[in-house]
Parts: C-alpha cells; sequence; structure tokens
C-alpha cells in the first residue's frame, strides 16, 4: 500500500497506530486470545464475587457468570455449533453474498460502475458513496455487506484507490448508523426504551412522546455528515493510502453494445422485481407490512425480510444481465458462480467461527452488562448535575467506550435507559436528548471497534485489496471519520441545545 511522503503530525499518529495495530496477531488469533481472556477474565471475577445492582430493581442483581467452572466448561463446548451458526452477520453476509455473486461474477456490477464512472463526475463520487451509507441503515446491517465492498469496487474503477472507498462507505455506514432522512427501524426500538424509563419519573410527560423524537436532529446530520465524511476522505484518508499500487484501479473500458443492451435489460428486471417488492408491503393486505400498527412499526416485518429481499435484488438483474450477455447459459453457469463466491468467503467464515464464541462468552458471562453499569456509576460520580451540556458530553465519551465493547444498540440501551433518562431529567434534560446523546455515542465508535460483529467482513473485504492489511490498518484508517464524527454531532448538539430547536416532533430538548 503507497504511503505519502509528506507526513504531518496527523499522518504519523495514524502511521503509528496503524504499525502497532498491525503488530497484533491476525483477526482469528485475535478473536480466539480474546475469547480465551474472557474465560479467565470471568473465572476471576466470579471468584471475587463481582456484582452490580441492575438499574431495574426488579432484574436484581448481576453476577459474573464463570466459565471455568464444571458448567461453564460444559456451556463452552455444548454451545460451540450454536455460537457459530447463531453469530449475527453470518446468515446476513452469506446469503446477501449468493445475490451479490451472481450479480459481480455476471459482469453486472462491473458494467454499472463502469457506466456510474462515465457519467457523475468524480468529485461527486466520494459524497455520493457517504451519503449512500448513511442512508443504507433504511436496510438494517445491509450495507455493511453491499455498499462497503461497492464502495472500493467503484473507486479502483475509479483508478483511485479502493480502500479510501471501502472506508468512506463504512463510514457512513457504521459512524452514520443513527441518522437518515427517513425514520428507521433503530427509531422504535430505542424510543420505545426511552418512553418506559421516562415514565419512571413522570408518566403524564411519556404519554406526549413519540418514536420519531430524534427526527429533525438526524435529518441535518445526514446533511452534515456527507460533507464531513466526503473531507475526510478526500484530505486525509485518501492521501495517507497514496497511490493504489494493485494493478485493479485501471481505467475502465467504455461499455460495448452487448453490455448496453445487458445494463438495459437489467434495470428492467430491477424495476420489475421493486414493483413486485412493493406489492408484498405497501398495501394494507400486503403480507410485509401489519396494518394493525402505526406507519413505522407496521414496516416491521418488510424490515425484517430485507436479507431475502436484498438477494433478489441483485440475483434477478444479475442473472437477466448474464443471459443478454451469455455470460450465463444454464442453471449449471449459476450454480457455479453461486459455488466460486461462497468459496471467495472462506475467510470470512473462520472469522465468523472465532468471533461468534468470544461475542456468546461476553454476553454469557455478563461481564459486558457489569461494564456498562459500572460506567454509569462513573458518569454519575463526576459531580456534572450543575452542568447539563457537560454532562451530556461526558455521557457521549462513556457511552461510546462501552460501545467498544457492546455492539448492539438496544441491548446497551436496555440496560442504560433506565439509569440515565430519569438522571438527565431530573436536571432539567429531556429523555429525547438523553436518546439522541446515546444516539451519537452507539454510531461513531462503531468503526474503530474490532469487537463490533462486521468488524471482521470489512477486513476480508479489504484483504481482496491488500493482504497486508489488519486490526491496525482498518482502526487507523477508519479513526479520523470517528474522531470527526463525534466533534461535529456534538457541536451540532450543543448549537441545538443552545437555540432551543425542538429534537423530533413534539421533542423538546429541555424537560419542563
Amino acid at each position: 500500500m503507497g504511503k505519502n511522503n509528506k507526513n504531518g503530525l496527523l499522518m504519523r499518529s495514524l502511521d503509528g497506530i496503524e504499525r502497532t495495530g498491525n503488530k497484533l496477531p491476525h483477526p482469528v488469533t485475535l478473536f480466539a486470545i480474546f475469547a480465551l481472556m474472557v474465560i479467565l477474565a470471568s473465572g476471576l471475577f466470579s471468584a471475587l464475587g463481582t456484582s452490580v445492582q441492575h438499574p431495574d430493581p426488579e432484574e436484581g442483581i448481576i453476577e459474573v457468570n464463570s466459565l471455568m467452572n464444571a458448567e461453564g466448561i460444559r456451556y463452552i463446548f455444548e454451545s460451540a455449533v450454536d455460537n457459530f451458526v447463531g453469530f449475527a452477520p453470518l446468515g446476513t453476509v452469506l446469503v446477501t453474498m449468493l445475490g451479490i455473486g451472481i450479480a459481480e461474477r455476471s459482469g453486472l456490477i462491473s458494467a454499472a460502475l463502469r457506466g456510474l464512472v462515465m457519467s457523475v463526475p468524480n468529485q461527486l463520487i466520494t459524497a455520493a458513496l457517504v451519503f449512500g451509507g448513511i442512508m443504507s441503515s433504511m436496510a438494517a446491517d445491509a450495507g455493511y455487506v453491499v455498499l462497503t465492498p461497492l464502495g472500493a469496487v467503484l473507486f479502483a474503477g475509479l483508478g483511485r484507490h479502493p480502500l479510501a472507498g471501502l472506508a468512506a462507505a463504512f463510514a457512513g455506514v457504521s459512524a452514520g448508523f443513527s441518522a437518515n432522512l427517513l425514520p428507521t427501524s433503530l427509531d422504535p426500538l430505542l424510543g420505545n426504551l426511552t418512553i418506559a424509563a421516562a415514565e419512571i419519573v413522570d408518566p403524564a410527560y411519556a404519554e406526549g412522546m413519540n418514536i420519531a423524537m430524534n427526527y429533525y436532529f438526524m435529518i441535518v446530520s445526514v446533511i452534515v455528515l456527507t460533507i464531513v465524511g466526503t473531507l475526510i476522505t478526500e484530505k486525509i484518508v485518501e492521501p495517507r493510502l497514496g497511490k493504489y499500487e494493485g494493478g485493479i484501479g485501471d481505467e475502465p473500458d467504455k461499455l460495448n453494445a452487448t453490455e448496453r443492451k445487458g445494463l438495459k435489460a437489467a434495470g428492467l428486471s430491477f424495476i420489475v422485481t421493486m414493483g413486485a417488492i412493493a406489492l408484498l408491503v405497501v398495501p394494507e393486505w400486503a403480507p410485509l407490512r401489519d396494518p394493525d400498527s402505526d406507519l413505522i412499526v407496521s414496516l416491521a416485518p418488510f424490515l425484517e425480510s430485507l436479507v431475502p429481499v436484498i438477494l433478489l435484488m441483485f440475483f434477478i438483474p444479475g442473472y437477466v444481465y448474464g443471459r443478454v450477455t451469455n455470460e450465463i447459459k444454464s442453471d449449471k453457469d449459476v450454480a457455479n458462480q453461486m459455488s466460486d463466491t461462497m468459496a471467495a468467503m472462506g475467510m470470512y467464515v473462520v472469522l465468523a467461527f472465532v468471533a461468534g464464541q468470544f461475542v456468546a462468552y461476553f454476553a454469557e458471562t455478563n461481564l459486558g452488562l457489569v461494564m456498562s453499569v459500572k460506567g454509569a456509576e462513573l458518569l454519575q460520580g463526576l459531580g456534572l448535575e450543575d452542568a447539563g451540556i457537560l454532562l451530556l458530553i461526558a455521557f457521549i465519551i462513556v457511552a461510546g467506550f462501552i460501545n467498544l465493547f457492546i455492539g448492539s444498540a438496544s441491548a446497551k440501551w436496555a440496560l442504560m435507559a433506565p439509569v440515565f433518562v430519569p438522571l438527565m431529567m431530573m436536571m432539567g434534560i429531556s429523555p429525547e436528548a438523553t436518546q439522541l446523546a446515546y444516539r451519537i455515542a452507539d454510531s461513531t465508535t462503531n468503526v474503530i471497534s474490532p469487537l463490533m460483529p462486521y468488524f471482521a467482513i470489512v477486513i476480508a473485504f479489504a484483504q481482496k485489496y491488500d493482504k497486508k492489511v489488519g486490526i491496525g490498518t482498518l482502526i487507523a484508517t477508519m479513526l479520523p471519520y470517528s474522531i470527526a464524527f463525534t466533534i461535529m454531532w456534538i457541536v451540532m448538539f450543543i448549537v441545538w441545545i443552545l437555540t432551543g430547536m425542538p429534537l423530533g416532533p413534539n421533542a423538546p430538548v429541555m424537560y419542563p
């Protein structure tokens, strides 16, 4: 990977982080070490009697469960297969890649990207990629397995460094996960927990709350983060990566008549596919919606079905394109192309097995829950009761640190909301503002956490272009995004607090 010789302090710091991080073992080995450390730590803290009071008194005491006793050892052996199969990203990635594989190996993606390169101004590509990543949260986690590799391929087609494209997409998908122009599944997921926590202090106030409580702020965030992500990519990340020497980023060839014909047929099939999917979602009788719920919640069946939907969105146009261009002549070609795609995912499958064990052990031992409660106690002890803005900033920092260890947004908020929503209300800060602070923290540190479930798949995508890419490379590449997004979001939040603008429909910043 080429490097820019004009290294300032920032570049030298990032290079140092990369060198240090890459001295770590292979990600597979590292996750195995993490899993072993969890086992040892569970035995130690369990022997010490480590426990905390759950924020919800009805849940009682949280104790550390040891994996070093007979019961724990049985769990390790008996759960190994379930931990692998149940690893959250595994099925999503593999099923989605079946469709992407057909679209890629039939030549559709290459032709579409070359057509895009020829028609879209180069200066807009980065912004479009970051924006698309941010908006991909409508499709839950699908952006990780769709946009990050497409970002790399797109930049390679432009003759730019593919890892810069991957980083721009990853930043939008992950660090900007909370922002969107439309409500997403995250809104009801967190909003209902916030409303329930607000009822502890003021049931009357909670009755007037709604799950779109951060909507206005998140709309503005899409624009701001797109600009910030574009600047970080083009001014810091891409210059640091230097010229790509892998030989993939050659000037793309112009589309020939057969490819143009295939693209037209694929585009028509895509429209037909989307129309068929719309019939499954839009009408009140549609099977992929719940007619008895409000607008956002009613789409839950559709949101939970996004993986096979994305599979079809790539598979059908890819198949049509392959038939028109004669890249697919029979069902044997389809089977072979899908098989080749799965073969290329071998390293990720190995990573998924080891990472799945670690994630499961961490949850089984309750170490994550104990760390969250201890972090909450630390924040409560900072003595910032009379400085609302400082307390919110401190909360963002603590929640962002916790996010490095626990990836699930709902799991963390289910634990933290009953503590911090009432606490902030007592100091005149609205539940809506507290949830917003949490959403900022929950997004911005995703891209620098090796424990984030999709971190391994992003490394696997990056290694397609540079076999030397390791955890240190990815963290050093993504750290500028994490810092910049955090700072910009905090600045926006402070402006919102000082001006008193509503965060969403009927969602004030201050609690009356």
